[in-house]
């Protein structure tokens, strides 16, 4: 009886283990369904603090309609999954907005209204079947004023950028109307009368990009009228010396404005006039009294040469050279952790400087672009008379330093006018936490002629970029015109995690798959040899006749060709009954041992505490 009870003690308890497991689930369902607990490595669903900052302002209500078409995508698997990441990062904004925002998920069928609402806030289409079947993914958000923002599609390659582009769309939904762009520039950006052929010229190509993007005004000088700004450009910055211009500046940064800044050692857009030499100094300029308080100075009467990133240019003999100084920064020269630099390709630049680097507390500086460890400075004045690039090359001695040549600087820092400027009577703000400063050691990054080929067709001017200045400079402007909340939204790390088994597998596989083809190949050429030489040069009756040394070869290389494809089928056939048995130890894992080992631990538990009970009691 004893052992009876025992037993029906045993099954009792296992039982209410069971129903409380159950109720534990309903219980997460339906009280907990919006506790979420993120567990992926960079946590890629958790919304970083920006985010959340840039929610928390939202004043009027914003609406995301996510356009996303599921019946086109049925055979497309790595789409819809990646589709489902994004949903699920639009659903945590719109929990977190707290009401700020509403989602509106939407499957814009063809030929229906959604798919005519779709196209009609600009998203992109692409085309998926041949009876004209359009795949739509892509987000666009409305406010109260009735203002449009759009994502056409999400990029798979693009999702490390998921969150800086949702954040950005809302955010500038929040602010109204376009932000306002000052341009203080000692160079003829703008425009102007050429001295020489009393010609109008045209303004850079760089400035007319700007002007698509923002309110953009030629400020001609710098004075407390620039705190009307959101962002300013600062552009060879040559007189700005005295102490009221730099005071200006150093309020506007204390205020939370955002400054760019190109200055340069060398600029070449300096023109001397007809018959006159230009000293290197009087083309030179910097702000290093002001950006010195900073961290960060350009070094002065020193230009950067590289021979890991220079480009080649032509010499007067018709032959062919790379200038130590007309540099090409690729893709590993440019920072690809920020969003201004991460998916450009090449910035061209021509006598750049190097920016000096003091640590400074409470200040980061991150460089946007570096030269590689083939670099050396180069005393200014050899430029004055350079006529032959080759002669930059005597003495070259590359340092194997890394050279800033483009910077961010963010942070808290005092001002660098504590107690204001003689004859300044107003407020004097002494701090901020809001610090966002660029600085660009070269001017002629903005030029035309190093970036872009503008065309004559038809008399309409077609520009053709080459390289990625113009770029780089409006993704400048975009970033810095947000809010700091959206500045310090970065890329996160990659949705997809590589199964680095199944690779391995596949890579191996492929290995002795290409080894098979090559052999396959030589195989071919060789027997094609044998033909060539056994082959006669008769024709009998407008036909090739083949002897019977060439038929056994022929014979013989068509029976190799059927075994080598066959081994290649069982190469793959292999392959994939290598990735079946993983996945099939990985499901027996996942769903029955795992849950195996976890009722093993609570009986384990049970055995304990059930052993401790008795011993207690006795």
């Amino acid at each position: 009886m004893n052992n009876w009870m025992k037993q029906l003690s045993d099954t009792a308890s296992l039982a209410l283990v069971a129903l409380i497991f159950l109720a534990f689930l309903s219980f997460n369902g339906l009280v907990m369904g919006v506790a979420r607990l993120d567990l992926t490595e960079n946590s890629l669903y958790t919304l970083t603090d920006g985010t959340r900052e840039i929610l928390a302002s939202i004043d009027e209500p914003i609406t995301l309609h996510f356009f996303f078409s599921e019946k086109s995508t049925e055979d497309l698997t790595s789409l819809r999954t990646y589709a489902a990441r994004v949903k699920a990062m639009l659903e945590e904004y719109e929990r977190a907005a707290d009401g700020g925002l509403e989602l509106r998920i939407i499957d814009p069928e063809p030929f229906s209204e959604e798919e005519d609402m779709a196209a009609t806030f600009g998203l992109q289409n692409v085309p998926v079947s041949q009876g004209g079947d359009a795949l739509y993914f892509g987000l666009a958000g409305t406010n109260a004023l009735d203002a449009r923002e759009i994502i056409r599609f999400f990029q798979p390659d693009k999702e490390v950028y998921l969150e800086y582009e949702i954040s950005k769309l809302i955010s500038t939904l929040n602010e109204a109307g376009k932000p306002r762009l000052g341009i203080y520039s000692e160079l003829p950006i703008h425009g102007g009368t050429d001295e020489e052929t009393r010609e109008e010229t045209p303004a850079w190509i760089v400035v007319n990009q700007l002007r698509g993007l923002f309110s953009v005004d030629e400020i001609e000088a710098i004075d407390s009228g620039i705190n009307k700004y959101d962002l300013l450009f600062v552009i060879h910055p040559k007189s700005l010396t005295d102490d009221a211009s730099l005071f200006a500046l150093d309020q506007f940064v204390m205020r939370g404005g955002r400054l760019v800044i190109f200055a340069d050692p060398l600029a070449e857009a300096v023109q001397p006039e007809p018959g006159e030499q230009l000293d290197p100094s009087e083309t030179a300029s910097h702000l290093n009294k002001l950006t010195s308080h900073w961290g960060v100075s350009l070094s002065e009467g020193e230009v950067l040469g590289d021979a890991g990133t220079s480009l080649t240019v032509n010499t007067n003999t018709g032959g062919t050279i790379r200038h130590l100084a007309i540099l090409g920064f690729s893709k590993q020269y440019l920072d690809g952790s920020d969003i201004v630099t991460s998916s450009l390709e090449k910035i061209h630049a021509a006598s750049t400087g190097l920016l000096d680097i003091e640590e400074k507390e409470d200040i980061e500086v991150l460089p946007l672009i570096s030269s590689s460890d083939s670099a050396m400075p180069i005393q200014a004045y050899r430029f004055q008379y350079l006529r032959n690039p080759a002669d930059l090359q005597n003495n070259f001695r590359p340092t194997g330093e890394e050279y800033p040549v483009a910077v961010r600087v963010s942070g808290a820092t005092t001002s660098a006018f504590p107690d204001g400027i003689e004859d300044y009577d107003g407020e004097v703000l002494t701090e901020t936490d809001q610090l966002q400063v660029v600085i660009v050691a070269d001017t002629d990054l903005l030029t035309d002629r190093l970036w872009v080929q503008v065309q004559n067709f038809f008399g309409q001017k077609i520009s053709s970029a080459f390289a990625d200045n113009g770029s780089f400079v409006t993704n400048l402007a975009e970033n810095l015109s947000g809010t700091n909340a959206l500045i310090s939204v970065r890329s996160r790390g990659q949705f997809t995690r590589p199964f680095t088994v199944v690779e391995g597998l596949r890579k191996e596989a492929d290995d002795r798959y290409r080894k098979n083809e090559e052999d396959l190949q030589e195989q071919l050429a060789d027997t094609e040899r044998q033909l060539s030489e056994l082959q006669s040069n008769q024709v009998k009756d407008g036909v090739l006749t083949l002897t019977r040394d060439q038929q056994r070869a022929l014979s013989r290389f068509q029976k190799e060709k059927v075994r080598i494809r066959k081994e290649l089928r069982n190469v793959r056939h292999q392959l994939d009954r290598d990735i079946e048995s993983l996945g099939a130890r990985l499901k027996f894992a996942n769903i029955v041992l795992m849950p195996m080992l976890l009722t093993g631990l609570l009986l384990l538990i049970r055995f304990i505490f059930s052993r401790r009970k008795k011993e207690a009691s006795a």
